[in-house]
């Protein structure tokens, strides 16, 4: 299998899973989107005779960028480009969540300062304000009063970027100080843990506690769907638990595209990268076998 890496940085991530590639004899062609150039029928990225391209872009628009060229080309992409669309805004994913029928929190969406503050002024104190673009917990604030809206409005609205006048508005969710990160390969768990944190934001980037977390039927089910309503893929789903601890009633409040793993392989006893790898291996078979049965029916239908 000849496998491309689309990144900008080799993380803790990308090592395990470039050391897992390697050492199964793949040859792998790591492709720094910073030093390439994409045209509208080529590129001076090597993608001659790659079976499929993982993208590990740090920057989300360097993500959805890169995907989109490299599927134009015909080369195939984790995540295809359609799915990173979708989860690497919030709105359109929360929308895509909602359409399927999965239980996500509340959201709105407004566009001027006094539109949101009516939204906040709605859902009442807590709720929370996240940018539409972002990950790691960053730029996220709960709200507690009017006061404190009215100031982050205002400095929302002068940070000058379009998407900061985007104001997504969300019900705060009284979790029980943690929640469940899910990696998934096309809907079937690969592993899952809680990230457990005295801080509301309860992200691994933010210091939360990662232990491994036994999936029930219901979540199961959640992860299954969700996968489905953006497209399938490499993802990391992210639940909360709305009735305490271990009550087996969740929300589904994100699903990240370009998923890190590097907490969730030390926290489990599954071998994630190795899972993630048996799961390109499965996709880079059936795409040959899928091409050979065409191109037998081709020849059958020419006879």
């Amino acid at each position: 299998m000849q496998v491309g890496i689309l990144y900008s940085r080799i993380r803790k991530d990308e090592k395990l899973l470039l050391s897992e590639l390697r050492d199964r004899d793949h040859e792998v062609t790591k492709i720094d989107v910073r030093k390439e150039r994409f045209g509208l029928d080529s590129t001076t990225a090597d993608i001659e005779n790659l079976d499929i391209v993982v993208d590990r872009c740090l920057a989300t628009s360097r993500s959805l960028y890169a995907t989109q060229f490299f599927a134009s080309y015909g080369v195939p992409v984790i995540n295809a480009p359609e799915t990173a669309d979708v989860c690497a805004d919030k709105a359109k994913n929360s929308l895509a969540l909602a359409d399927a029928d999965i239980p996500t929190p509340e959201t709105e969406v407004a566009f001027t300062t006094d539109a949101a503050l009516e939204s906040i002024e709605e859902f009442g104190y807590p709720c929370v304000l996240k940018p539409v673009v972002g990950s790691w917990g960053r730029l996220m604030a709960k709200i507690d009063s009017r006061n404190a809206a009215e100031a982050i409005l205002e400095h929302k609205a002068t940070l000058g970027h379009y998407e900061h006048k985007v104001f997504y508005v969300q019900e705060f969710v009284d979790k029980p100080g943690r929640d469940i990160r899910v990696v998934a390969v096309d809907g079937e768990p690969i592993a899952a843990m809680t990230r457990t944190s005295d801080h509301w934001l309860t992200n691994a980037a933010k210091g939360g506690h990662a232990e491994s977390f036994d999936i029930d039927d219901t979540a199961l089910d959640l992860v299954e769907r969700a996968s489905e309503a953006v497209g399938g893929g490499l993802l990391g789903i992210d639940l909360m638990e709305v009735g305490g601890a271990d009550s087996g009633e969740y929300t589904v409040h994100e699903v990240n595209h370009t998923v890190e793993f590097k907490a969730l392989n030390d926290a489990v006893d599954v071998d994630v990268p190795a899972a993630v790898v048996d799961w390109l291996e499965t996709r880079v078979a059936n795409a040959e076998a899928d091409e050979g049965n065409e191109q037998r029916t081709g020849v059958t239908a020419t006879v």
